[in-house]
């Protein structure tokens, strides 16, 4: 399989963005150490097993090339664009936004790699949540592994029910902190006690932390989705004032 017909996959492009951005935003050679490393940790991949049998995928000069559209796409680079796609590009704005968020993302990722091929595991199976739901609407910084991660955190059943114990226990009901919404209201019974619980600041952002209560939200489904549809993700209290100025 030529390298054209395999798509840079969002991580991929995190990784390669926070190398060009390590570079101040210039692109590097195919002969650049950095570049020479990046190509043979993708190609060692167990998930790219198959793929890597053409010796052009994620080869030094793909992966350099992928640096040039990402300097390209920068939006204080003088000259015209290279035609990198809609990944990098947002990819690139992510990384003018919150570079430093950026950069633990892909640091995330870079380990996570490292240990799929000290392990022989594809990548997106290591932390895998197999609750948690699919990500195909999700934002350019919830890159698969990052946002599996993630969601297994989210899901630490002992966190969550220590959460939803002290809701209950201040409130005497549960309802999202963004919009309000109460599961037991609306559906009966099967709805009784049922409520999502969310991180205030995300893995990325906290790296290795020791979590407290008052670091949880409760929320709907829905609302837990918006939360996590922009980059960088939405707070709770950022997304209940939207929804206050569209109600």
């Amino acid at each position: 399989m030529a390298d054209r017909s395999a798509p840079w996959t969002q991580d991929e492009v995190i990784v390669a963005a926070d190398m060009v951005c390590g570079n101040d935003w210039r692109d590097l050679r195919r002969d650049d150490p950095r570049v020479l490393a990046l190509s043979r940790l993708l190609r060692s991949l167990p998930g790219n097993a198959a793929a890597a049998e053409d010796p052009a995928f994620r080869s030094a000069g793909s992966v350099s090339r992928k640096a040039a559209d990402i300097a390209t796409a920068h939006p204080d680079y003088p000259g015209a664009s290279t035609k990198g796609g809609v990944t990098t590009r947002q990819v690139v704005e992510s990384f003018v936004r919150d570079p430093a968020a950026m950069s633990r993302i892909a640091a995330v990722i870079r380990a996570q790699w490292e240990e799929a091929v000290a392990t022989g595991r594809d990548p997106l199976d290591l932390g895998r949540d197999p609750d948690a739901p699919e990500n195909g609407d999700a934002g350019v910084a919830e890159g698969g592994v990052v946002l599996a991660m993630h969601l297994r955190r989210e899901r630490d059943r002992g966190l969550r029910e220590r959460k939803i114990r002290a809701v209950l226990q201040a409130h005497g009901a549960l309802s999202c902190e963004v919009c309000g919404f109460d599961f037991g209201r609306t559906y009966g019974d099967v709805g009784a006690g049922y409520i999502e619980v969310h991180h205030v600041v995300p893995l990325h952002a906290s790296g290795q932390t020791t979590t407290r209560l008052a670091d949880l939200a409760v929320v709907c489904s829905n609302c837990h989705r918006m939360i996590h549809r922009r980059t960088p993700w939405l707070t709770p209290s950022e997304l209940r004032g939207r929804v206050r100025r569209t109600g």
